[in-house]
């Protein structure tokens, strides 16, 4: 297992809780009360650009960053993503990730900057989001099927350094079998059986994305807008330990 799985929380000694609860909410308080609810069921959570933008950084000390993933999806310059990513890893999240859109360039600049701080600081790259299509691919110019498109990006963020790739449930065994095995993948879209699928277009169940080699699973209104929240995360972790 790898090594940065060591710091979170798990449920026993033989089963790795691989839950990330995603505090998509707009205030610090509400985010604050999912935090201390869901704790004890999930193995870590994600603050993406909603949470953070409102709260600024001082979300990441009330979570508690060792077990705290910053969605932001950097995509700028490769210098600006350097210099962002310095200040992502002082604050002492455990992983963070950028758009793999942003080029080898970018993704390389993020991560040695990130290691120049803390050794073993995590970035990830965000291949295709999970609300994209083919279609949606079409009109961005990317004449590919969205797996076809997710194992390039993935390639090209291993060869830039990165540790890993956030990619839909559909693409987890493509990414696999082009990738290490210890190449980490988060993986958003995923929907426990009869869930609603929202705005999210390649799903997948916990178990069948587990099962397809999955590392961690982004979970967030199946859990967050479920009326027993801790119920909700436990009844997930059942159908995992399964």
């Amino acid at each position: 297992m790898q090594k940065w799985f060591a710091t979170l929380p798990v449920m026993s000694s033989s089963f790795r809780n691989p839950i990330l609860a995603a505090l998509d909410v707009p205030s610090q308080e509400t985010a604050t009360q999912l935090s201390q609810i869901l704790q004890p069921y999930v193995g870590g959570f994600k603050v993406g650009l909603e949470l953070f933008c409102s709260t600024g950084p001082g979300i990441v000390e009330t979570i508690g960053p060792q077990n705290l993933f910053l969605d932001l999806k950097l995509h700028d310059i490769p210098n600006t993503v350097a210099a962002t990513s310095r200040v992502l890893t002082k604050l002492g999240v455990w992983m963070f990730n950028v758009h793999c859109l942003g080029g080898k360039e970018m993704m390389r600049a993020a991560v040695e900057a990130a290691r120049a701080e803390r050794e073993d600081a995590i970035v990830i790259g965000v291949t295709i989001l999970t609300s994209h299509d083919a279609a949606a691919l079409t009109q961005l110019g990317l004449d590919e099927e969205p797996a076809q498109a997710v194992r390039r990006l993935a390639l090209l963020a291993r060869e830039a350094g990165l540790q890993g790739v956030v990619c839909s449930p559909m693409e987890i065994e493509a990414v696999r079998a082009e990738c290490s095995n210890d190449f980490l993948l988060v993986t958003p879209g995923v929907r426990p059986a009869g869930a609603k699928i929202g705005d999210q277009k390649r799903v997948m169940t916990p178990r069948a994305a587990m099962d397809a080699g999955a590392d961690w699973l982004v979970l967030g209104r199946p859990i967050t807008a479920a009326d027993d929240l801790a119920q909700a995360a436990r009844d997930i972790v059942t159908e995992l330990r399964q």
